[in-house]
């Protein structure tokens, strides 16, 4: 099946058999794109919770409360629920792990080409503690691995719900994100639709190539 394909066949679930788990092997897999994914200059800004268990789903399930409850059956029913969080702040210290780690996988022929790197991404770093947005700049790097997350599932034969609607304050709280340097941003629900799920039969819609493509 080509990757086209995934992308037609893929969409928002909105219910979840709760009898059916993804294997291990699958997951792992998932987890691989998710470590794989892309980042500006390499940056990396993220950490992702996974939840397996029914005690795991049922503390993320905390931040589908109130006016969010809508999006607790789809956490609970949910084989897996990965958070993607985001760092609190893009620190020299992670920069530096992010270089070392670089080196480590010989990505760099001498030590002139390691610096080269190190200033290269110190520089865009700079411009975004400068401008004041580097949060919002690493929440955009999240959502590229969110990206990857959603076609992997959909390569893998399974379905997913990507929620913002959480309450970041109170899963921060509850999984003790601060004192990890860490801000909750999406969940994302992995797992195998139910046949009560209406989404599942409804058309795709997209507006037209014609309408979001522009040809130079």
């Amino acid at each position: 099946m080509s990757l086209v394909s995934f992308a037609r066949k893929r969409y928002t679930t909105k219910a979840y058999d709760a009898t059916r788990q993804v294997d291990q092997t699958t997951i792992d897999e998932l987890l691989e794109l998710l470590r794989l994914a892309p980042s500006s200059v390499n940056s990396q800004p993220w950490h992702f919770v996974v939840a397996s268990t029914a005690e795991g789903k049922a503390r993320l399930a905390k931040g589908t409360q109130g006016v969010f409850a809508a999006n607790q059956g789809k956490v609970l029913d949910a084989s897996h629920v990965i958070l993607i969080c985001t760092l609190s702040e893009l620190s020299d210290e992670h920069l530096a792990t992010v270089l070392d780690q670089e080196g480590a996988d010989g990505r760099f022929r001498d030590e002139a080409a390691r610096t080269t790197q190190q200033n290269v991404r110190g520089g865009y770093v700079n411009l975004h503690r400068e401008a004041g947005d580097t949060q919002h700049w690493m929440e955009q790097q999240a959502y590229l691995a969110l990206g990857t997350l959603l076609l992997g599932a959909a390569s893998l034969g399974l379905d997913a719900t990507p929620m913002e609607g959480i309450d970041r304050n109170t899963l921060d709280r509850e999984l003790g994100l601060a004192d990890r340097g860490l801000r909750s941003l999406v969940m994302v629900s992995l797992g195998y639709r139910s046949d009560s799920d209406f989404n599942a039969a409804l058309p795709k819609s997209r507006l037209p190539a014609e309408r979001v493509f522009t040809h130079l």
